[in-house]
Parts: C-alpha cells; sequence; structure tokens
C-alpha cells in the first residue's frame, strides 16, 4: 500500500527517538522510500546510521550540510516528498512549528511543509503535554491540518505512567497508510 510512497521523516530529541528507528524500517519494508532529517538532539539518542542502515538513505542533520547540498535543502527535500512524519514530536517540534520558528534543518522544513500532508507522533513527560502553552501548540497545528497520532497512556522515561508515550511504530503505521490513501497519486 506504501509502495513508492516518498515519506520525509523527523526525528527529535525525545528518548522516544528509538521507535523511529523501527518505523522507518517498517515503512520501508511496506514499500516506502524513506529520507530522515534529525535534530542534532536525536543524535544524542540515536546514531543517524541506524536510519541508514534501515532505509537505504542519507541522513540529513544540518541546514549547512556540504555533501549533497542541491538533494539535502530543505526545500528539495519537501519537494521530494508525498508525506511527512515526525516521530518522535517533542514539545519543542510542537512550539517551533505552531509559532513559525525555523532555527534547524526540521523546523525549517516542517514550517514550509504547511501544504503536505503531515502527521506528528507527540511524545513528552506528561506535564509537558498537559501544559496550557503545549496545548494551544498543539490546537496551532490542528487548525494548520497537521495531524496527530497520540500521545498514548504507558511507561514514560521517568517511570510514571501517563499519557506522554508515543504511539507504538505499528500504529504510526496503519496512520500513514491511511493518510496515504488520501494523496492523489495514491487515490
Amino acid at each position: 500500500m506504501l509502495e513508492n510512497l516518498n515519506i520525509l521523516l523527523g526525528v527529535t530529541g525525545g528518548i522516544a527517538a528509538y521507535k523511529a528507528a523501527d518505523l522507518a524500517s517498517k515503512l520501508t519494508a511496506a514499500g516506502a522510500k524513506i529520507k530522515t532529517i534529525m535534530t542534532e538532539n536525536a543524535c544524542e539518542l540515536i546514531g543517524p546510521k541506524s536510519f541508514e542502515a534501515v532505509t537505504g538513505s542519507d541522513v540529513f542533520i544540518s541546514l549547512w550540510s556540504t555533501t549533497d547540498e542541491k538533494n539535502g535543502s530543505h526545500i528539495a527535500l519537501l519537494d521530494w516528498a508525498d508525506l511527512v512524519v515526525v516521530a518522535p514530536a517533542t514539545a519543542n517540534i510542537i512550539g517551533k512549528v505552531a509559532n513559525g520558528i525555523c532555527d534547524d534543518l526540521l523546523s525549517t522544513t516542517v514550517c514550509a511543509c504547511w501544504q503536505k500532508p503531515t502527521l506528528f507522533a507527540p511524545a513528552m513527560n506528561n506535564n509537558m503535554w498537559e501544559n496550557p502553552a503545549v496545548q494551544r501548540n498543539v490546537e496551532t497545528l490542528k487548525q494548520m491540518r497537521i495531524r496527530l497520532i497520540g500521545p498514548v497512556k504507558g511507561r514514560l522515561a521517568c517511570g510514571t505512567k501517563a499519557v506522554g508515550r508515543m504511539a507504538e511504530p505499528q500504529d504510526i503505521l496503519e496512520a500513514i497508510k491511511k493518510l496515504a490513501t488520501k494523496i492523489k497519486k495514491y487515490k
């Protein structure tokens, strides 16, 4: 169902970044073509080589990359993508996109993609998720037609069981499949 679908996967610096590698693997196995943008904070939690290995594609980290600048620019990546997925979507990236802050490759790319089908999989501590500022930013994303899956209730990194856990990769995959049916070339 995802054959030849071009998915731009954004990975941020939440502890759930390890699940994003599993998601990338599942998407690739389903026939999607994946390009990954990682924030510098994401690279502190999981290495770009993990994503390169499961997708067979380069990973992009910086706006100022000197390797393959033409194909790695935020606009070239966006033009290539049929669909954009950010998993995990931290409070930081949610706030940046909701407020038009473009200070790294991922935020710049996602802020430019407001007309593309986009899915965020939020993941953060429950206290952050419940923060009124985060909830305002989530509402802004919804007004921008960015779809969200999760967060769900489960064990968080701090040991608490609460809402804030990223949806499981299989559930995100199913949400992507549903979203893909709305893309013109897949109808």
